[in-house]
């Protein structure tokens, strides 16, 4: 399922036309995104938690050469899936 595949679901769910169901969805998206941006974690009970992790430096290696590269320190965004989404996605298999 794809961005486009959400939206139309979402429009036929809501009753809102097309062009309000995507920005419905681009705005929730933008919020998650400024809220990770500015550190702060963001909890959606029964779907999962959105946050941002510390990655440490570490020694990567390069394929091509065989030579070790440092890899600087990052922050990733995670997710953890909640406990509902966890069982229904379990009943499904």
């Amino acid at each position: 399922m794809n961005k486009e595949d959400i939206v139309i679901s979402l429009s036929k769910k809501t009753g809102f036309i097309r062009r309000d169901a995507e920005t419905a969805f681009d705005s929730v998206f933008q919020i998650i995104t400024d809220a990770l941006s500015a550190g702060e974690k963001v909890q959606i009970v029964g779907f999962g938690t959105f946050e941002v992790k510390d990655r440490a430096p570490r020694v990567g290696r390069n394929p091509r050469a065989n030579t070790p590269v440092m890899i600087p320190a990052c922050k990733s965004p995670v997710f953890k899936a909640g406990k509902l989404l966890k069982e229904a996605v379990d009943k499904t298999t």
